[in-house]
């Protein structure tokens, strides 16, 4: 197969692109490398395994031209990040509302086969039921989850309405190697790391009994080759790990000093996949247990030596939005 992969120099899609060359197919990556490497994807490129492209898949007549033959499209190319989206809503609907529209109708256009959407489990926002099935209301908190949500919906309508092969992938709480090391705050594991090798405490938000449905990013490469190969359209799938893990114990297996920052307003105590309809309809489970994969990213450590350096004071300052504009209105 042709497969396009948007996002292909950033974390999943990176992986992504290592597994469809691995299989042997054709792989276009379009990426702006606004969070993507190039270095991600180094031994494809060096293999001649894949051609790169470095667009913006929101500018339309750009990508439209790079999709010609492509049979599966894997639309990957977000914004992430919790902050940055209440402080810049616009750049993040037109990432991932803007660019999703883009690239569904390219891929219209070029006719493909299959075509997969990441979604984000944040959508469910505080959700009142563990596992979260797919049924479950979406309940964006932010503008990143909100966006993301909008784009599937704008991926099922492309679906129903010019019956578009669409699937749509929720992932939950995804780690691995190639994490992002951006100097904006985000997930667990980045500040983790930078901070371990740094030899300054783990910062954990308010008292670490929270938990947290961590999916190595490999499971979650698989869940999109095999939805890929399906001939299910038009569906909405959770790829979560088959557990919940607290922060505390992520912090017990790698180890070191800790301290505790303020709990956050606006996120779950628990984020825990439903994985019965994904595990049904498509076969698909996760085969890397969590302690597993923790093991495996500290083998990747010095990947985050140059990461940002988080302490509980400069995440005061990262953060001062999120207390801003998600705590709950006293009035």
């Amino acid at each position: 197969m042709k497969a396009i992969v948007t996002g292909g120099a950033g974390f999943i899609g990176s992986h992504l692109v290592d597994r469809l060359v691995a299989d042997g197919h054709e792989v276009v990556v379009i990426d702006n490398l606004s969070i993507g490497r190039q270095s991600n994807l180094k031994a494809a490129l060096a293999a001649g395994k894949v051609i790169f492209h470095e667009a913006d898949v929101a500018d339309s007549d750009q990508i439209a031209p790079l999709f010609a033959g492509a049979d599966w499209v894997f639309h990957l190319a977000a914004r992430a990040d919790i902050v940055p989206s209440i402080t810049h809503p616009m750049v993040y609907h037109r990432a991932n509302v803007d660019g999703t529209i883009a690239v569904l109708e390219a891929a219209r256009a070029a006719g493909i086969k299959r075509f997969l959407y990441a979604a984000s489990s944040s959508c469910y926002g505080l959700p009142d039921e563990f596992p979260t099935p797919e049924t479950a209301p979406a309940r964006a908190m932010y503008p990143y989850a909100l966006t993301k949500y909008v784009g599937e919906q704008y991926a099922m309508h492309w679906a129903q309405t010019y019956k578009l092969p669409v699937v749509s992938l929720r992932l939950f709480n995804v780690f691995g190697p190639r994490h992002r090391t951006s100097g904006t705050y985000g997930a667990v594991f980045g500040v983790f790391l930078a901070q371990k090798l740094a030899g300054q405490p783990l910062t954990i938000v308010g008292d670490g009994t929270q938990t947290r449905d961590f999916t190595y990013v490999t499971d979650v490469v698989d869940a999109f080759v095999t939805a890929a190969k399906s001939d299910v359209t038009s569906e909405i799938f959770n790829v979560g790990s088959g557990g919940t893990y607290s922060v505390n114990h992520l912090a017990e297996l790698l180890g070191g000093p800790r301290t505790n920052i303020p709990k956050r307003p606006g996120e779950p105590d628990c984020t825990f996949a439903n994985t019965d309809k994904i595990q049904r309809v498509l076969g698909w489970k996760p085969k890397v247990g969590f302690e597993k994969g923790v093991a495996q990213m500290l083998e990747f450590i010095d990947d985050w030596r140059d990461a940002p350096v988080w302490t509980a004071k400069s995440i005061e300052g990262a953060t001062a939005a999120w207390f801003e504009y998600l705590s709950p209105n006293d009035a």
